[in-house]
């Protein structure tokens, strides 16, 4: 157990000790071979590896800078850490996982060495909090964290600026700067690696399934233990996790791709809406944004000591909590089908960020989380049609909303989110919904698969979003290029707004509507300060009719796209039948401060 304050006092200590190792050059992992035995039965692991690094630089380096598991990592510990040449420990540090050598002979640019290395999890009392369940009776999942990596990590450090000025430390930059150049060769997801070969054997109780990313290889028993080793066929990301559990498989196939579903036998209600979410996504995905990478793809429960999911290369570790024992009404007018679209969710990482890796820099989320979340909204709509997804953009824009109102530090423009949840989840989704209501479907898909294909699989240098601005740009007509500056390289909002509307029957059945609305179109800097700007939009107006059991708006009788340049505006409807309500906007495509009063019922004969 760790105290609130000795956390941050370790954290405080760590940073002063260890950052100055920040800009120290350090060679990238390229191959990961383990060994990881899970014994559920008596809450512990072993783990052994060996990782072969390169010396990309154009210099010689002499100082290896370990982050292997420490307090924050749930009761992993080193036993052992060699080389394959002569090097001293200069550090070491359990509580805090650090680890330094200075190399008897400095590794030459483009040499290599292999770091081989044991460690052990054992779980002893009572855990407070998620962390202490790595190891289960059944439902065990060691992820990366639980191993080591190269280079200092800034994830140790204290983020909270209040927190910084108590331990007299300097305020801190949430992410690098976009045009910090120096982090192009860096991925996002692990700074000290680039694509890696993978290997793992995995083994656990006789009754049980342990799984990794890759390949089946091989499988068999020994000593009352059942041992299985997986291999990717191809470089991935530094990136893998290792799960076992009494599993129940479902399997299923989609154009020569296994699907396969890792569940308790008695959570199954929800595994055919997995499977369909399964098959939906990639076939949208493939079509869309180029093939799929692999030869399989299993999803794998986890027991709702948390409640996540998680992308791996072609393995996707799911919570109970919000799949596979989630109810789902999709009747509802709140309710959307959660498990389907989660499922998309992270499935879409197969493609973002795993066939472009971002950068080491801001806006790296956009290009992962954002994207996912476009293209799972994307196969949701298909599935439930146009109004299932404005009900969810909705409450994306309420969640975005309400993520502004509590950032202590800085909103930032979408291009350059620095792991801001609001912005790269529900602004990101919302900012693409809305270039793709004005350029259409297959412009923005076709951007997104331009920007993949310009170095699909490929790096260092890694992706940032000035390639996928880039790709956007060329993408959107001169007449709106606008709207990219608004959604995506500024902070901007709407403030639209139904004054009246009015309609009257005419002699010949039809209805003559008349609609007031109001628009304030403002720009926001990173500290909250708004200031109206001029505006010259495009956006939608509509008059809508009875309204369907848990629809949000009612029957669409005329929607046209206008061009607000105003203020305030009158516009004229003439529709076939009664129509209820009228409004600006009514879809909520755009980020709208208030979005209840865009829409008004309708008075009149």
């Amino acid at each position: 157990y760790e105290s609130r304050k000795a956390g941050e006092k370790r954290q405080a200590a760590y940073e002063r000790a260890y950052k100055k190792f920040e800009r120290t050059r350090q060679p990238k992992i390229v191959a990961v071979r383990m060994t990881v035995d899970l014994e559920p039965e008596q809450l512990r692991a072993r783990a052994g590896g060996v990782l072969t690094m390169v010396n990309r630089h154009a210099v010689s380096l002499d100082t290896i800078f370990i982050n292997g598991p420490g307090a924050g990592t749930m009761h992993v510990r080193f036993d052992s850490i060699t080389f394959d040449r002569s090097a001293r420990q200069a550090i070491a540090d359990s509580t805090n996982g650090v680890f330094v050598f200075a190399l008897d002979v400095p590794l030459a640019p483009g040499d290599s060495l292999r770091l081989r290395y044991a460690a052990h999890y054992e779980h002893r009392g009572f855990p407070n909090g998620e962390p202490g369940h790595q190891i289960s009776a059944n439902g065990s999942f060691l992820n990366r964290d639980a191993f080591p990596s190269i280079a200092y990590s800034s994830g140790g450090e204290i983020g909270d600026d209040e927190l910084r000025r108590k331990y007299k430390l300097p305020p801190k930059e949430r992410t690098p700067a976009l045009d910090d150049s120096s982090r192009y060769n860096e991925q996002f997801f692990s700074v000290g690696s680039d694509y890696i070969t993978f290997e793992a054997t995995v083994s656990t109780a006789m009754d049980q399934i342990a799984m990794a990313p890759g390949y089946l290889q091989k499988e068999w028993t020994a000593n009352g233990r059942r041992y299985f080793t997986y291999a990717m066929n191809a470089p991935i990301p530094d990136f893998y996790s290792f799960l076992s559990a009494r599993y129940t498989v479902t399997k299923a196939e989609w154009k020569g791709v296994r699907i396969e579903i890792l569940h308790h036998a008695t959570h199954d209600f929800n595994v055919d809406r997995m499977i369909a979410a399964s098959k939906a996504s990639l076939a949208y995905f493939t079509e869309q944004f180029g093939a799929y990478q692999h030869q399989q793809l299993r999803i794998l429960e986890f027991p709702r000591y948390a409640s996540f999911a998680q992308s791996f290369p072609n393995t996707v570790p799911y919570s109970e909590r919000i799949g596979f024992i989630t109810k789902v009404d999709t009747t509802s007018e709140v309710d959307v089908d959660y498990p389907y679209f989660v499922t998309a969710h992270e499935i879409g990482h197969q493609w973002f960020p795993y066939q472009r890796m971002p950068a080491n820099v801001q806006g790296a989320q956009m290009l992962s989380e954002s994207l996912a979340e476009y293209a799972a909204l994307a196969v949701l709509e298909k599935r439930y049609g146009p109004e299932k997804l404005q009900k969810f953009l909705r409450f994306e824009l309420d969640q975005y909303l309400r993520g502004r109102s509590g950032e202590r530090k800085k909103e930032m423009p979408l291009m350059l989110v620095e792991n801001q949840g609001y912005i790269q989840y529900q602004k990101g989704s919302l900012a693409l919904f809305a270039l793709r209501d004005l350029i259409g479907e297959p412009a923005l898909n076709g951007a997104l698969r331009a920007y993949l294909d310009e170095a699909r699989l490929g790096g260092p240098p890694y992706a940032t979003t000035r390639d996928l601005m880039r790709q956007l740009h060329a993408a959107t007509p001169d007449s709106l290029q606008y709207a990219v500056h608004d959604l995506f390289e500024t902070i901007t909002l709407w403030d639209f707004k139904s004054d009246s509307a009015t309609a009257t029957q005419q002699p010949n059945g039809t209805w003559k509507v008349r609609l007031t609305a109001s628009a304030l179109k403002l720009r926001a800097d990173t500290l909250g300060a708004e200031t109206a700007i001029a505006i010259s939009d495009y956006v939608d107006i509509g008059v809508f009719g009875e309204k369907a059991p848990g629809a949000r708006l009612g029957k669409a009788l005329a929607v046209r796209k206008v061009k607000l340049t105003k203020p305030t505006e009158t516009f004229e409807f003439i529709v076939n039948e009664k129509p209820l309500r009228a409004g600006v906007d009514p879809y909520n495509r755009l980020i709208d401060r208030n979005p209840g009063d865009n829409t008004r019922d309708i008075s009149g004969n």
